[in-house]
């Protein structure tokens, strides 16, 4: 009998700790590391991805996803959109060829046009000003940017817009932008434009070694990594948490990955269909043994 009840009181006791809602950002300690998941590309819609899209935005939200990734181009008139790349695979990935003449739809679109093309024939895409609105409107979420220009001039662009145009709006925005920079050099570009709060170095696309990583997080108090998931070991994760930093895993689809990287010593992943609950579940699974 005692065997049962001590069962019953273990399990009754990560139901409550499971089922407690998450708070918004003024109750959690950690800023954006707090959470587990970041939906990647705003999150996935019904089985799509990629779209950065309101619709999408809306529905991972309402999941309980509270940090979002979200890709970051210029228009060809200049203004900062959310669109992952101005390619013909991506116009027709979004199916928006019938919406665009075809000597356009593998070009840098006008503002205008990128406004007006329906993503999917049905949802609204982002530029950055709808963003701000989405951070005035849910003041507990996080916006992680991808910035996607390639040139190191049009970065610069992207972060000096992105930064004046929230300075003019509401400065305490950009207490809840958290820069990506892809390789050491670009944390220099980024202060000099603004000295964000949080950083994230994600590594894709550079050649650091684990240790040169460890070191450069350490020395420059960055906030997390994100690591592709073949990169992904113990010993890295291990050594990130020493430096001080919190280890995503991208890009990650299923819970059972998700879990594994968990048990690993990662803090979480971005996902385009993971919700936080369903990561958060799947570590009670292994920690009540199944």
């Amino acid at each position: 009998m005692r065997k049962w009840i001590a069962l019953l009181l273990l399990a009754g006791t990560a139901a409550i700790l499971f089922w407690t809602p998450r708070g918004n950002s003024q109750e959690t300690t950690g800023g954006f590391t707090d959470y587990k998941v970041i939906s990647h590309a705003m999150g996935g819609i019904r089985d799509h991805a990629y779209t950065n899209s309101y619709e999408a935005f809306i529905a991972n939200y309402e999941k309980g996803n509270r940090v979002f990734e979200v890709d970051l181009l210029l228009t060809e008139d200049g203004n900062l959109v959310a669109r992952h790349e101005w390619t013909q695979a991506m116009t027709e990935l979004l199916q928006q060829e019938g919406q665009l003449p075809e000597a356009r739809q593998a070009a840098r679109l006008t503002y205008n046009e990128f406004k007006n093309s329906k993503i999917l024939g049905a949802y609204a895409p982002l530029d950055w000003q709808d963003i701000m609105d989405l951070m005035e409107r849910y003041p507990d979420i996080y916006i992680v940017t991808d910035m996607k220009e390639q040139d190191s001039e049009d970065r610069k662009r992207q972060l000096s817009l992105l930064v004046r145009s929230a300075q003019a709006r509401d400065p305490q925005l950009l207490e809840r932008v958290v820069p990506q920079i892809y390789n050491r050099p670009m944390l220099e570009t980024v202060k000099a434009v603004y000295d964000f709060p949080s950083i994230i170095y994600t590594l894709y696309a550079t050649q650091d070694t684990d240790d040169e990583v460890v070191d450069f997080v350490a020395e420059n108090d960055i906030d997390a990594v994100t690591i592709p998931e073949q990169r992904v070991t113990r010993s890295f994760l291990s050594k990130l948490k020493k430096a001080g930093a919190a280890a995503y895993v991208n890009t990650i689809n299923e819970p059972a990955d998700a879990n594994r990287f968990k048990r690993m010593g990662a803090n979480g992943v971005y996902s385009d269909f993971l919700t936080e609950k369903e990561v958060e579940s799947a570590g009670w699974l292994y920690a009540l043994g199944k």
